[in-house]
């Protein structure tokens, strides 16, 4: 069975067999958690996202942690919430976000991945909106790959995290 978890800190600082990075479709660097976790990782990481060419909206990509305390790093792109597209296409990409990343991770065995609040920062999802999505999201992948034990989700505030905790128990 699995465990969920909520942490209140820096995803990048975590030990665990992975941590998921919200990046951006250019795999360019970015702000939030994106420029904590390649700062932390150390320049290959930007070296190696620079010849990956990009990544669409809801798949994952599996690089080397570098100099960061997880071994693995799994990069997802969620959609932009405030555009013109269907409110029901993007919540779908989100929920896709979670699950491929679930995926690459059980692809690999790993048993442990922390999920910051993907698309909840600069790309304008609601925190009570993205905390919904990634909570029904990871329990129907995890439901599927059951090789991951674990799971952590990752707040920046005590007030996110009390969000994401009271919809685990509900």
């Amino acid at each position: 069975m699995t465990a969920f978890d909520v942490h209140v800190g820096r995803i990048e600082t975590l030990t665990l067999d992975a941590i998921v990075n919200p990046a951006n479709a250019r795999l360019a660097p970015g702000g939030g958690a994106d420029g904590a976790i390649r700062a932390a990782a150390g320049p290959e990481l930007d070296r190696l996202l620079e010849s990956a060419g990009g990544l669409a909206e809801g798949a994952a990509l599996v690089t080397p942690g570098f100099a960061l305390p997880s071994p693995w790093v799994i990069h997802t792109v969620a959609p932009v919430w405030p555009t013109g597209r269907p409110e029901r296409d993007k919540v779908a990409l989100l929920a896709q976000c979670y699950r491929s990343c679930v995926e690459a991770a059980a692809e690999l065995r790993l048993r442990s991945i922390a999920f910051p609040a993907i698309g909840a920062g600069a790309y304008g999802w609601p925190i009570t909106r993205a905390a919904d999505i990634a909570i029904s999201a990871t329990v129907e992948a995890v439901a599927r790959f059951a090789a991951v034990e674990r799971i952590v989700f990752c707040c920046f505030t005590n007030s996110d995290a009390d969000i994401y905790r009271a919809r685990l128990v509900a």
